[in-house]
This record gives structure tokens, C-alpha cells and sequence, in this order.
């Protein structure tokens, strides 16, 4: 606590200031120097805090991170701020106004609803974790909408607010943790404190089992970029009780525009024959279990049962799987795969698979790419058995 409280004094501020762009290689050389003029604590604690905000760049983006602090486990927990605004934005349109946020960790999801007009309650048990959180809406000039309370938010009253957000540690002392009942809190807890607001929105890990889901709450995944990053769950007025959605949101893949889908039950389709066209769902489309409304949207039908590839005779953009044409379908054989890479000099080899025990860097080494041209195989089931298409995206 000592060693961040000395990074809010002007001198503290200074050093980060000029260490904003550091080299890491130079640290050193940068720290030996530093210590001639500053005590040896402050300059370590200010290289910390330098390295945590490049850490951080990728998901508070370069102004934010460079204006706020950070802990170790608070850049890896914190939720990415197009996530966090997207949610921010969400709850402010079904007109929150008050919210409590619990375990609030060190602001990323207060900085937002702050942004978005919400006046915040942060709450988190760690003095640490609260005075960093304090200093980064000072930073963001957000301080008059964010009040912060050490406690253990088990003990907060949430009565006369609007909504709740409940982001519970899923990590222990030997990794993440998979069972909601070891969340910290339990799930059970959360799930109790959301239905006693008029509406809430609960962080559960994405790999949650469906069965696991309560029938009253809305079950949203969130992909960014195509890599999927949280599962929440809603309550209140405007979701959808027992209801799945994916929300893809923009990021580097060059994917515009934001996009939400909301399932409409359907059954599986049935498998067929592999048509000119292969689509991969999304990530979220996957974890939601809407590969069916994807497939109802292109005209599709499944390769194989249980696996997550579709395949059609169309092709009908969408933003939630990518698409790519079909050149070859044929029985898994390294041999012939490697006869055909050669025969049509692909130099770059993507190798994709579902329902394959294959790892597709052992697959490379197998056929040695080598040409000008680039290919994408998959390696997966088609009616069942063991099979690679060949194809390149649309």
C-alpha cells in the first residue's frame, strides 16, 4: 500500500510519466540510473506500474492504460473496456441509473457505467484494490459518480438500487475455478442478491454448463474479435428468461459494427453432404448453442452430427460465422494431403479442426508446405467419418 501510495505523489507521477514509452530490454540500465535520483522503492514501484500499464494497453486501449494503475491480478481479471461498455450501455438503456457494483476489482466495468451516466457503488474487500480503484476514476475524472467501499460485499445492502453487478474471483490458489459454488462468492449468493433488484447481470465463466443455468436469467456469451471472453447472466426487465444469445463485438479481426443474437430454440439440423460452402460459427454462437440458427440463416445443414461446422450450397454472408469455399473433400491421409499441397504449391497451410484428435502443428510438420499459395484445411467428420476439406475464405 506504501509503494502505490508514493506513486500518487508528484513525484511519483513524474517517474511514471517518463516511463510511459520505456524499453523493457533497457530496465536496467533505466533503473540504475533512476536510482541516483530517486529513492530505489518509488523507482521500483514506478517500473512495475509502468510494465502493468503496457500490459494493459490491450484492454484499456493507450490513453486509458496510461492514466491508470493497475495490480498484477487486476490486469488479468479486469473485464476489456468494448465488453465493459457494452454491458455499461446495456444496463443504462434499460434505464439504470443506481447500481452497485461487487467485486469491483480495480474499476473496469465502474469505468464505463460511470461513463455511460450510471452513478456507481464499488465495493471490494481488498484496501489495495479500493485505493487503486479510487485513483483511476480520479484519474478519468469520474470520481463524482463512483463511490468506493471496502467491505465484504456479501454484507452490502442493495436495497433502493437499480441493478447489480457481480463479478466474482474464479480463480484459487491452484488456478480457475470451475464449480459456481467456489466462486468467491458462490454463485448461489449472486444468483439470490440479483432477484432482489429490479435488474442485475452476473459474470459466470464461459464454459458453464447449460444445465447449470438458471430458468429465470438470460444467458449472454461475448466474443470479441472472435475470441470469446465472458458469459453473463440477466435479470430484470428487457432479456430473455431461459433465453441464449451471442453478442459479438468489433476488435482487430476487422470486423465491423457490433452484432446480437438471440436463439430461437431451434432443434440441430440434420447432417448432409458437404456443399460448396463451409461456415465456422463463432466462438460465442458456439458456446450459446445457436450453431442451429447460423445454419437456419445460410440454408444449412451440420457435417456431422454434434460437431460445429456448417456447410451450404449458398453462400450468405453473416456475421456470425465466417465463411469459406470448398475446394476439396476427401478421407483423412496425410499422403494425399501432402501429394495435393505439392501439386498446388501452398506455402501457407491453416490448419482448423473439430472432431479431430490431430494437432495441427504435428499436421505441418507431416505435409511440409512449401509455394506461394495459401490454403485453409479442416480437419473434422463428415456423415461420421474421419475427413479434411480443403478451401480458402470467402
Amino acid at each position: 500500500m506504501d509503494a502505490f501510495r508514493a506513486l500518487l505523489t508528484e513525484e511519483g507521477a513524474e517517474l511514471l510519466h517518463r516511463l510511459r514509452d520505456h524499453d523493457p530490454a533497457d530496465e536496467l540500465t533505466l533503473a540504475t540510473r533512476l536510482r541516483r535520483s530517486h529513492p530505489p522503492s518509488l523507482v521500483s514501484a514506478a517500473l512495475g506500474q509502468a510494465r502493468l500499464r503496457q500490459r494493459a494497453v490491450v484492454k484499456f486501449g493507450a490513453e486509458d492504460a496510461a492514466r491508470m494503475f493497475f495490480t498484477p491480478d487486476g490486469v488479468e481479471q479486469a473485464t476489456r473496456s468494448s465488453v465493459a461498455a457494452y454491458r455499461a450501455r446495456r444496463l443504462a438503456g434499460r434505464g439504470v441509473r443506481r447500481l452497485a457494483d461487487l467485486c469491483c476489482g480495480i474499476g473496469g466495468d465502474a469505468v464505463e457505467l460511470a461513463r455511460a451516466g450510471v452513478e456507481v457503488l464499488a465495493v471490494d474487500r481488498s484496501p489495495l484494490t479500493c485505493a487503486v480503484i479510487e485513483a483511476n476514476v480520479a484519474a478519468l475524472g469520474l470520481a463524482d459518480r463512483v463511490t468506493v467501499r471496502r467491505a465484504d460485499v456479501t454484507t452490502v445492502d442493495v436495497e433502493g438500487y437499480d441493478a447489480v453487478f457481480v463479478d466474482p474471483a474464479r480463480r484459487g490458489g491452484r488456478g480457475r475455478v470451475f464449480d459456481p459454488e467456489a466462486y468467491s462468492p458462490p454463485l448461489s449468493w449472486a444468483l439470490e442478491t440479483a432477484r432482489r433488484v429490479p435488474h442485475a447481470a452476473l459474470k459466470i465463466a464461459p464454459g458453464v454448463p447449460h444445465e447449470a443455468l438458471p430458468e429465470d436469467a438470460e444467458a449472454e456469451w461475448i466474443s470479441v474479435a472472435g475470441e470469446v471472453k465472458e458469459a453473463v447472466l440477466w435479470f430484470g426487465e428487457g432479456t430473455a428468461p431461459a433465453g441464449f444469445r451471442a453478442t459479438l463485438l468489433p476488435g482487430g479481426d476487422g470486423r465491423a459494427g457490433e452484432h446480437s443474437l438471440l436463439g430461437a430454440g431451434l432443434p440441430d439440423p440434420e447432417p448432409g453432404p458437404v456443399g460448396r460452402y463451409l461456415y465456422e460459427p463463432d466462438g460465442a454462437v458456439i458456446r450459446a448453442h445457436l450453431v442451429a440458427d447460423v445454419a437456419r440463416d445460410v440454408a444449412g445443414r451440420l457435417l456431422s452430427a454434434g460437431i460445429a461446422y456448417v456447410t451450404s450450397d449458398v453462400h450468405a454472408p453473416t456475421p456470425y460465422a465466417r465463411a469459406y469455399e470448398v475446394t476439396d473433400v476427401l478421407p483423412f491421409n496425410v499422403k494425399r494431403l501432402r501429394a495435393l499441397l505439392r501439386e498446388r504449391r501452398v506455402g501457407v497451410l491453416t490448419v482448423k479442426k473439430r472432431g479431430s484428435a490431430v494437432e495441427p502443428e504435428e499436421l505441418r510438420r507431416k505435409v511440409k508446405p512449401s509455394g506461394p499459395h495459401s490454403a485453409t484445411v479442416f480437419l473434422t467428420r463428415v456423415a461420421g467419418a474421419p475427413s479434411m476439406l480443403l478451401g480458402h475464405p470467402v
